[in-house]
């Protein structure tokens, strides 16, 4: 039975909670006693403070349930719940300063004697902290209060508005959400998890309750109490010493995982995100039949039903992106977050529609100047924009190499390539006898005819093909003409600029260096040029 407060006591109670300062809720009550309210009635009372936004709906039924205290936890007001879980209840909290709003995580008060949960707790407070993306929910501070001699442990993290990936999915009547909005949310989901994974951390519990849709269209990677740090070994290890050898949801468990979760990789994330994959465009997991014990051993050994089974409109490069990230063997699935992201942005502008397209021009952009420096990388030949031949098919002293020079040459012109990178003229090799490279002018010299060398000739530019052009591509460029010129004009000179950076010709010497080439010269050639003279 709910008791009952009198409006005299409810009143105190919300003076003593410190949610009202006394001023104002002394108006309050003055202000319902000249109106002829029936101030006897302490729910008359209450809706008038959430009338003026002085208490929330949840901090007033609490109130009227006879309780004042735990409305605060550091810095923060709690306002309301805003859900609970096995390992912690979450608050939507504000800054009593800064007036912003802020997620809470609290650890249950029966949880705090236990080292195992307590240690997760704080294994998830160093992880997200450690974390800044825009895939990953913010950190900013963890912390402990003691209240009637019981320790409180919270997290304070970044709140967003939103809705759970679950949620969206059961929404739909068919259960089903449409290919482009599956693909950009695990894109996303990728992105966080590549920069998760980048510091070294594992989730190990990718699912559709740990995604979050924002309100603006950006997905969310939620609790992060599983990850654990998977470069660092941990001789306590908290879950291996009180044997839970298993952590993560069974429907969406990579095979290595239910056999030891703490050997798991990255990869183990690119399987649970395939399964959630697998969930946005069916509407549940990839195995659901059977008992736990049956599903566990279906990831270890059985193939995922054909998605096609169920969605024939699932087109085949799709199907194909899904099947590599499902794969039981870890090694034949997507070794990083980032390949996987970078396949379904391609994707997307492949099928998407135009307006996603422009929405997300930038990103585009950004993934085909990837791609241009990656060929860049793997080419072997100068690759230059065609006006630029003329120029750089000169050939420079900086592109000789030590095997086309013989004898004591060779010796001097490793040298020299190395100060005409830095501008200073190298000294002469010093040598008693005419090198091989002036052998030629010495025969012509005295037979008077020329001779004919062997220099090879200067190395040509290669330029390749122009590549072949995506529809998407040509779309972009019909409908964003400025935008995709600056972009085209950004990448030229970046790779411009590197040709003449790397093609420049050597600075000439000072002139302390020519007086000091000039008394260094050999006797042997210093007599020559006097008997010329």
């Amino acid at each position: 039975m709910t008791l009952k407060l009198t409006a005299a006591s409810f009143v105190n109670g919300v003076r003593n909670s410190g949610l009202v300062a006394a001023e104002p809720l002394e108006n309050v009550v003055r202000e319902i006693r000249a109106a002829g309210g029936d101030f006897n009635d302490s729910r008359v009372i209450a809706e008038e403070l959430i009338k003026r936004e002085f208490v929330t709906s949840w901090q007033a039924d609490k109130l009227l349930q006879g309780r004042h205290k735990g409305f605060f936890l550091g810095r923060y007001r709690l306002m309301r719940l805003l859900g609970t879980g096995q390992m912690s209840a979450v608050y939507l909290g504000r800054h009593i300063y800064m007036d912003h709003l802020v997620a809470i995580k609290v650890l249950p008060a029966d949880k705090v004697g236990d080292t195992s949960y307590l240690g997760r707790f704080y294994r998830e407070a160093k992880a997200v902290a450690a974390l800044s993306h825009p895939n990953i929910i913010r950190a900013f501070d963890v912390d402990k209060q003691v209240e009637a001699g019981t320790d409180i442990h919270f997290l304070v993290m970044e709140y967003v508005e939103g809705k759970l990936l679950t949620n969206l999915i059961n929404e739909k009547e068919d259960h089903r959400l449409d290919l482009v909005t599956v693909a950009d949310v695990i894109r996303q989901a990728a992105e966080g998890l590549a920069h998760a994974h980048a510091k070294g951390m594992v989730h190990r519990d990718i699912k559709p309750d740990n995604l979050l849709l924002t309100t603006e269209g950006q997905i969310k990677i939620l609790d992060l109490g599983l990850a654990r740090f998977f470069k660092t070994i941990d001789e306590e290890s908290l879950t291996l010493k009180h044997d839970e050898r298993v952590i993560g949801t069974a429907d969406y468990l990579a095979p290595e995982q239910a056999i030891d979760s703490h050997s798991v990789d990255s990869r183990a994330d690119i399987y649970g995100l395939g399964c959630t994959f697998y969930c946005a465009l069916t509407g549940h997991p990839p195995f659901t039949e059977g008992t736990l014990v049956q599903r566990l051993m279906a990831h270890q050994s059985q193939p995922a039903p054909l998605v096609t089974n169920e969605r024939p409109d699932v087109p085949e490069s799709l199907v194909k992106i899904l099947d590599r990230t499902l794969a039981k063997k870890r090694e034949d699935r997507y070794q990083t977050g980032r390949e996987l992201a970078d396949d379904l942005t391609a994707w997307l502008f492949e099928n998407a529609s135009h307006e996603w397209k422009e929405q997300h021009l930038p990103m585009y952009a950004a993934l085909r100047l990837k791609d241009l420096l990656d060929n860049s990388r793997t080419t072997t030949e100068t690759e230059l924009p065609t006006d630029m031949e003329e120029v750089t098919s000169l050939k420079t002293p900086s592109q000789a190499t030590t095997s086309q020079l013989p004898n004591n040459d060779a010796v001097a012109a490793s040298g020299a390539v190395t100060k005409a990178k830095s501008g200073v003229t190298p000294r002469p090799a010093t040598t008693s006898r005419p090198s091989a490279a002036d052998a030629p002018k010495a025969q012509a010299s005295r037979t008077g005819k020329p001779v004919p060398t062997t220099e090879p000739a200067p190395k040509k530019i290669v330029l390749k093909s122009k590549p072949a052009e995506s529809p998407a591509l040509v779309e972009i460029a019909r409908r964003h003409p400025a935008t995709t010129v600056v972009v085209s004009v950004l990448a030229t000179a970046m790779l411009i600029a590197a040709g003449v950076y790397f093609l420049r010709p050597p600075q000439p010497a000072s002139a302390n260096d020519q007086g000091h080439a000039t008394t260094e010269m050999p006797q042997s050639a210093q007599a020559e040029v006097a008997n010329a003279k």
